[in-house]
């Protein structure tokens, strides 16, 4: 079964709109933290029977992933969930790269000592989700961490465009964590990050900020090796 009883539960109260936007949200979430996998067939059918849900809603979910390029439809077959395909993950990474170094560079002078005090913190849990072995925790909180960038420069907007090109990027990285691949490194580069902001430190952030995107070019390969199946 994909969903728990209290998700089915959530759903099926739901009017049909608010289902579909509710079943959106459930099964990008899964295929984001890799719940749903690469390669898995997924059934229009079954999922509403298991809500007891009439199939639009189901459909309407099922388009919106497809155009987001996280589910592949493929007629008289059926539907997957689509395999990461790194063209798509190195545009994405490089146009967040190309934005983001700007974004870091602005937040020398844009972010308030609240904003750097919520980074500090952040990066504390991120410690402690290492500490832990908490990957998916650790994948939300790296988020979050450069979400508070943007925020704090007043470039939601941005974030959420950068976002929209980066699924099978953020897949790669979870696929990244849940690996093992030396934690530290992301969450010392995150620590750069926070204190050449803080000190204003225009140029250096710059420089780290591009190095610290550029850290899954380093392990993609090494990822294809061990999940084939998972790669186009």
């Amino acid at each position: 079964m994909i969903f728990t009883a209290q998700q089915s539960q959530q759903i099926k109260s739901s009017v049909r709109g608010s289902a579909r936007d509710q079943l959106y949200e459930m099964l990008k979430e899964k295929i984001l933290r890799l719940e749903l996998e690469p390669g898995t067939k997924i059934s229009e059918k079954e999922i509403a029977e298991q809500l007891h849900i009439s199939r639009t809603p189901v459909r309407e979910a099922f388009l919106k992933l497809a155009q987001e390029e996280l589910l592949d439809i493929i007629p008289q077959s059926g539907t997957i969930v689509s395999r990461i395909n790194l063209e798509h993950v190195e545009e994405g990474r490089f146009i967040r790269e190309v934005v983001e170094k700007e974004v870091a560079v602005l937040a020398c002078t844009k972010l308030r000592q609240d904003h750097l005090f919520e980074m500090e913190k952040n990066i504390a849990m991120q410690e402690l989700c290492a500490e832990k072995g908490n990957f998916l925790e650790l994948f939300e909180l790296d988020e979050k961490f450069h979400q508070l960038i943007y925020d704090g420069c007043r470039m939601s907007r941005s974030w959420k465009m950068v976002q929209s090109l980066n699924s099978h990027f953020n897949r790669l990285r979870v696929l990244r964590l849940s690996s093992d691949l030396d934690w530290d490194i992301i969450i010392s580069h995150h620590k750069q990050i926070y204190r050449l902001i803080a000190n204003k430190e225009a140029e250096k952030v710059r420089q780290v900020m591009e190095e610290h995107l550029r850290l899954v070019e380093i392990e993609k390969d090494v990822l294809k090796r061990q999940y084939p199946h998972y790669f186009v």
